[in-house]
């Protein structure tokens, strides 16, 4: 089945970097379009970045410049480097893919951005 098992959330000041991993599985990647969504409780989810299995990027206007997204087809893996974070990038990441036309998530990491 598919599995998306996101690491490298944390604390981090304002200013400060981060990056994210995303691990998947039951897909086959190299053919997959993966994304990065944040979304708190309450909150309608943002999507952050997505990148083509050509390798293509697209980011949300309020991280461009500051974030990058990145793949690794031989370990199945999708990044995300945070940089320059602000109080406002708090949430919880989300790596998602679509497959089959159905959409799947990861459990999500926990990104505190404090001021």
């Amino acid at each position: 089945q598919v599995q998306l098992v996101e690491s490298g959330g944390g604390l981090v000041q304002a200013g400060g970097s981060l990056r994210l991993s995303c691990a998947a599985s039951g897909i086959i990647f190299s053919i997959s379009s993966m994304t990065w969504y944040r979304q708190v409780p309450g909150k309608q989810r943002e999507l952050v970045a997505v990148i083509t299995s050509g390798g293509s990027t697209n980011y949300a206007d309020s991280v461009k410049g500051r974030f990058t997204i990145s793949r690794d087809n031989a370990k199945n893996m999708v990044y995300l480097q945070m940089n320059s974070l602000k109080p406002e990038d708090t949430d919880v990441y989300y790596c998602g893919v679509r497959w089959w036309w159905r959409d799947y998530w990861g459990q999500g990491t926990q990104v505190t951005v404090s001021s």
